[in-house]
């Protein structure tokens, strides 16, 4: 066995023990647990009530509903499967559920495609609740994406994995390319790279470097040069986005999935809404109005009748059946005829698996976010390209993994990292950031992309009045002590917490409130503990200890890490939370989650932490030292003498 389908073949293996403990830590919270359980581990609104159902796009039924206990955990999320049930005596079993998709969560609200032609009359019952529902369907995706890669039993396959894993280098051909005046010069050496690659490109670089705008302009001269594409990513926020920026464009764009898994600004480019958009649709619905009503009048046979009855009925369902036909082939032409009106499809990674690219191949296909997508996932997409452009940034957030055993022992590692350390040269770093100052991404340039980094001219503005743009506040013997949280055994710190919120409102009355509010100066809050989060938001959100910031709540975002992934704040605020006498720092260790956290900040950049806990550790170190450096270190004991 070669080398390659050696490391395929120990992919699929991880790829197994992860879906397996996924399974496993869902069976844990949702099987044999009473209904409070699983409310507290968030898999369950309950009770819930409907407050409102109407047919969407597609004639789909789509229905809000509301959570009315308040304070619940919650684990749904976009694009989540979920399923209805009703505590209500008489109806608890599996005949009154009905299963939907999530379109979108927003804090007790919820919008949900049901599978359903109507609302059932159970779901307008006071005791009604939704469940998470565990997703299979991409675990299976992905497994058979692998094997087919392993079997390599076509040539384009087998070269894929032999430049992209194996020992082949990527082929280049010199092509004369007009430079674009809207790029700066790594954006436009990145679109060079993209369109001399005869098989692979990748575009990386942290965030503020254009990575979109990149990407859309070396799509845009693919459909000039028309190329069929297929554009894809990991979530279906990425797919949105670069779906709106290429209608924006004038490009006729497709965006296959599930219409609930889809922003609604882009719901015009689904295979659904342009179904209904067509110029053959109406005699469509007539035909589908007509099976309606042969079905009513078969229907109206008894079984008691004669021999003429019988053939009546049978006859009206040969009739049903021919404009059944008649429907399909028309469906069919319709879909044919978008298809071929289409510039550009777009999925996620496991939507490339859609029954209607069976069979399709593209000449490029781009794969953005493409350092948070599983290996096996990024293959799916692959399987159709004759040439693959991944773009991301392999030195922020790896995909989120539910198996340590797997993590640890390589399926963190994305086929785009595999590709970058292998393939150097099919790699073009984007060297330019637009979103902070020198001195804010000072650490992270030095530290993780090796000082190739230039701030842009338009950073210079990016600053407080009379503010430094840097501070650490040092807790180190203040006695801020972390502690694991009861039910999660998640970490926080309540006295550093309380000082953060301290802190963050009297900045915001030293630069102003009323400048805030006339700029709209957004504020975000890092912690990277979930209970240390969720410390920090009952503080402001729902105590009445810290009324100035309470008042700025909808400017304010609390979240972890992972929450602020490829998002920024004028003002960035990071709890760092642990701080113990045995210089345990858990998770703070990976450093990519900390470069996410680095860089967001537009304006001002604030860690809060206790350096003798921290500095154990040698990335630490290295932050503490940065800040001591550039002047940008600061004692608690200040404020406390203040």
């Amino acid at each position: 066995m070669d080398k390659v389908t050696e490391e395929l073949k120990k992919g699929l293996k991880l790829l197994k023990l992860e879906w397996q403990e996924d399974l496993a830590q869902y069976k844990k919270k949702f099987l044999n647990t009473s209904l409070v359980a699983k409310k507290k581990e968030g898999i369950t609104w309950y009770p819930v009530q409907v407050k409102k159902s109407k047919i969407g796009m597609g004639e789909r039924l789509l229905v809000e509903i509301e959570k009315l206990d308040h304070h619940q955990a919650s684990s749904f999320q976009s694009g989540k499967s979920v399923s209805f049930f009703s505590n209500q005596e008489g109806y608890q079993s599996a005949e009154f559920r009905v299963n939907g998709v999530i379109n979108t969560v927003k804090k007790d609200m919820m919008v949900v495609t049901l599978q359903a032609d109507e609302l059932p009359e159970w779901m307008e019952g006071s005791k009604l609740g939704v469940d998470l529902l565990f997703d299979e369907a991409s675990y299976r995706e992905m497994e058979f994406a692998l094997k087919q890669v392993i079997k390599g039993d076509t040539p384009r396959i087998k070269e894929f994995k032999e430049i992209l894993l194996g020992d082949q280098a990527p082929k280049f051909n010199s092509q004369d390319r007009i430079e674009k005046a809207n790029l700066n010069f790594s954006q436009n050496q990145a679109c060079q790279k993209i369109s001399e690659a005869q098989n692979v490109a990748i575009i990386h670089g942290p965030p503020g470097t254009g990575k979109t705008t990149t990407l859309i302009q070396a799509i845009l001269e693919a459909v000039e040069d028309r190329k069929s594409i297929l554009v894809s990513a990991p979530s279906n926020a990425a797919v949105d986005l670069l779906v709106e920026k290429l209608t924006d464009q004038g490009v006729s764009t497709l965006r296959l999935g599930h219409p609930a898994r889809v922003e609604e600004k882009i719901l015009n480019q689904t295979l659904d809404a342009k179904t209904v958009q067509h110029d053959s649709y109406r005699d469509l619905k007539k035909l589908r109005k007509e099976i309606d009503q042969y079905l009513k009048l078969a229907k109206q046979y008894k079984r008691n009748f004669g021999k003429e009855e019988r053939r009546q009925r049978q006859l009206l369902f040969d009739e049903v059946g021919r404009i059944r036909e008649a429907a399909r082939h028309l469906e069919e032409y319709i879909s044919y005829d978008i298809f071929q009106k289409t510039q550009v499809f777009a999925c996620t990674l496991v939507g490339a698996s859609h029954f209607q690219l069976k069979e399709m191949t593209f000449d490029v296909v781009f794969i953005d976010e493409a350092a948070q997508g599983l290996e096996a996932a990024t293959w799916i997409p692959i399987l159709k390209a004759k040439k693959i452009v991944f773009a991301g940034d392999h030195l922020q957030l790896p995909p989120t993994i539910k198996s340590y055993e797997a993590s640890q022992s390589g399926l963190a590692e994305t086929l785009m990292e595999k590709v970058i350390s292998r393939k150097p040269e099919a790699a073009e770093l984007l060297q330019v950031q637009y979103r902070m100052k020198s001195e804010i991404m000072g650490f992270s340039n030095s530290y993780f992309y090796k000082g190739k980094l230039e701030a842009a001219p338009n950073t210079e503005d990016h600053f407080f009045e009379n503010e430094p743009v840097l501070e650490w506040i040092d807790t180190a013997g203040a006695g801020y002590t972390d502690r694991q949280e009861e039910d999660s055994l998640s970490t926080f710190n309540p006295e550093e917490a309380a000082f953060a919120c301290r802190y963050l409102e009297d900045l915001i009355k030293r630069i102003g409130v009323g400048k805030f509010k006339e700029n709209e100066w957004t504020i975000g809050l890092i912690a990277p503990y979930s209970a240390q989060v969720r410390y920090l938001r009952s503080l402001i959100f729902e105590s009445y200890d810290y009324p100035n910031l309470k008042a700025f709540s909808d400017l304010i975002t609390i979240d972890t890490v992972d929450g602020f992934q490829g998002q920024e704040r004028d003002l960035m605020l990071i709890s760092l939370t642990r701080s113990n006498e045995r210089g345990e720092i858990g998770f703070l260790a990976d450093e990519r989650r900390m470069n996410v956290a680095l860089t967001r900040a537009k304006r001002k950049l604030v860690l809060v932490g206790d350096s003798s806990t921290l500095a154990i550790n040698p990335f630490f170190d290295s932050i503490l030292q940065y800040f001591e450096e550039t002047g940008r270190y600061r004692s608690v004991w200040e404020f406390m003498d203040s």
